[in-house]
């Protein structure tokens, strides 16, 4: 059983210029992986590559996990207006200018590796495309925390989360550059207090409905675990299709199955 369940995220968004031009957050924002700039309610904000992240106080219910998104996200829009007269762009990729990427950080991809969670193995560091290095992606990646946590628990949590969040976003999320990146099916990290699942990208974090479609899936996710849930070979395959190729047909076919609200 997954016991004391809480929810937290660190997306990623762009900063622009007023003309609509991509411009990288480095030297703007301030904070790292390593040591991100806190900025009260236990957010904090970072410079991730030529991208803005930041991240979120795990929160308990919908209301908190709603909160624990607006407050960080009022706060980057103002000081990127007020600050640095730029405005922020929540979009899944952005193609960035040379003149943006002229930088050993704005070069860097990923940082510690993820896992399948379908395959146990470890997912090849990304690279862009060739004739496409200006291309830039953001994640909107949810983390979730309970007690006592297993590696096996993690993984049954990750597959669900596949189903309950990945298959539907793929009605919601038109964006099918990132994915040439990031954003597999089964896309996850271990973590002490549970997985960060990696799989999203920021589409979800543009309104409070969004958040709270996020907050209920995931727990649809939690809830299907705990009920003993169980993902057969040829359902696993649907989820890997609809993802990966962002099938929307394939998806289509899981939702109804499996009771999956859109």
């Amino acid at each position: 059983m997954l016991n004391n369940v809480m929810f937290g995220a660190d997306p990623e968004l762009f900063l622009t210029s007023p003309d609509g031009k991509f411009i990288s957050s480095i030297g703007k924002i301030g904070g790292t992986k390593l040591r991100p700039r806190e900025i009260g309610m236990g957010s904090a904000v970072q410079e991730d590559n030529v991208a803005v992240e930041f991240n979120t106080a795990p929160a308990a219910t919908k209301e908190d996990f709603i909160r624990s998104l607006q407050h960080p996200l009022a706060y980057l829009k103002s000081y990127a207006h007020e600050t640095l007269g730029l405005g922020l762009a929540i979009v899944p990729s952005a193609i960035f200018d040379e003149d943006q990427l002229n930088s050993p950080q704005a070069r860097v991809f990923g940082c510690e590796p993820d896992q399948n969670a379908w395959t146990g193995e470890v997912n090849s560091q990304p690279r862009a495309p060739k004739g496409l290095e200006g291309l830039r992606t953001a994640g909107g990646h949810v983390h979730v925390s309970w007690d006592d946590r297993t590696n096996e628990e993690a993984v049954q949590l990750v597959r669900a989360l596949d189903l309950y969040l990945g298959v539907p976003s793929v009605f919601k999320d038109n964006d099918d550059r990132r994915r040439t990146l990031y954003g597999k099916a089964g896309a996850f990290r271990h973590k002490s207090y549970g997985v960060e699942y990696r799989t999203l990208s920021n589409f979800w974090i543009q309104d409070e409905v969004m958040i709270g479609w996020t907050y209920d899936h995931a727990m649809s996710a939690v809830d299907f675990v705990n009920q003993g849930g169980e993902i057969n070979t040829k359902s696993q395959a649907l989820i890997l299709q609809s993802i990966n190729l962002n099938n929307k047909r394939s998806a289509k076919v899981l939702v109804k199955y499996f009771g999956v609200p859109v």
